[in-house]
């Protein structure tokens, strides 16, 4: 198959969907794969690397999108993508529909066949191409929001790990799943005092066995979440419900109880936010304040760290990709329902439910649609 990687456009996105070792193992098994010139640079993959993994570089995204059979990106496509986007055309990149309302409509009317990478899943119910970037986030979340909690940055002026003869931060982490674990061992690791607060009784038990009295779980049914955000130096919002929409669990009521100079980071901002003063922003602008709370709600955290991102990424994608390729989509999506999670629109239909209600879409199942 002829396989096409565009250069990210997303505002200061530098990962790209493959790195030249992906390229080397997928063109010695017979596949094309176009990469857009320069488009790994900053991610330190440059186009010799490439070429010597033998991938073709591409001068314009437009040729890309034009020749390939597959597209594979990294961040949802951006509007000017969207109209490059052809009929029958497989795309497999991170989608998060459910908070993209004009996005999920051009997908529908391009006919394409799109495969999202945060609702693919495994056996144990869990995403394994969601979760190398959910750790990258969840640990990036906390040093954001230590920097963020400096006076400079308009932050409470506290150190999240304290001094000697000063207190540690006091940090509360929203949902216990791959973004509050990989939070926790960068809070853990800088002394804060940790709350982790999840609906699973279970979870918090495995979070307990991994790091003990370094942190403080909480039943969620069993606490109050507003008295625990108003006591915290730093919120991380780590809540996910695989391909809807974050459920709000801060509320502006809550956030004119918080500290002034206490910071939020909003992990789930892909998903719309768990917190309802949430909003997207950047690497570039990647704070704004509601009511003497500083926000941090960049939309694509692990394109700070484009190298680590994309080569965890890489290595839980290839195997699926390289399924893609072999067999096509119709056969590695029916002989694997994990896989077949993935696919939320298929020529003009939207096969995952949670988007289509969401926008009031009807619905076609995944499975009978291919059969």
């Amino acid at each position: 198959m002829k396989i096409g990687v565009p250069k990210e456009i997303k505002p200061q996105e530098n990962r790209i969907g493959l790195t030249p070792k992906s390229v080397k193992t997928l063109t010695s098994n017979g596949h094309e794969v176009l990469i857009e010139n320069n488009g790994g640079f900053e991610a330190g993959f440059d186009n010799d690397q490439y070429k010597s993994a033998g991938a073709k570089i591409i001068d314009k995204a437009e040729d890309i999108f034009n020749d390939a059979e597959i597209i594979v990106k990294v961040k949802e496509p951006l509007a000017k993508e969207v109209k490059m986007i052809k009929e029958n055309q497989i795309v497999f990149t991170y989608l998060h529909l459910a908070a993209a309302k004009e996005l999920t409509q051009g997908l529908i009317d391009s006919k394409s066949v799109c495969i999202a990478y945060e609702t693919v899943t495994d056996n144990n119910g869990r995403l394994p191409l969601l979760a190398p970037m959910s750790a990258v986030a969840g640990r990036m979340s906390v040093q954001a929001g230590a920097h963020c909690l400096e006076k400079n940055q308009k932050g409470r002026g506290i150190l999240l790990g304290g001094a000697p003869g000063g207190e540690p931060g006091n940090v509360v982490i929203l949902g216990g799943g791959v973004v509050g674990e990989n939070a926790a061992i960068i809070a853990t690791g800088m002394r804060a005092k940790v709350h982790i607060v999840d609906k699973s009784a279970d979870r918090l038990k495995q979070l307990t066995e991994m790091f003990g009295d370094k942190i403080i779980p909480q039943l969620s049914d069993e606490t109050d979440i507003e008295k625990l955000v108003s006591e915290c130096d730093l919120l991380v919002g780590g809540v996910l419900i695989p391909g809807a929409e974050a459920p709000k669990l801060v509320s502006k009521n809550m956030l004119k109880k918080m500290k002034r100079g206490s910071v939020i980071v909003d992990v789930a901002i892909d998903q719309g936010g768990c917190v309802e003063t949430s909003k997207p922003t950047t690497h570039a602008e990647p704070t704004y304040i509601v009511d003497d709370v500083v926000h941090y709600c960049v939309a694509n955290m692990p394109g700070g760290v484009p190298r680590t991102s994309t080569i965890a990424l890489n290595n839980a994608t290839l195997p699926f990709l390289s399924k893609l390729a072999k067999d096509g989509y119709q056969k590695a999506l029916k002989e694997d329902l994990n896989f077949l999670a993935g696919l939320n629109v298929h020529k003009g239909s939207v096969t995952y439910k949670a988007v289509a209600d969401v926008f009031g879409h009807q619905y076609a199942n995944a499975s009978e649609i291919l059969n």
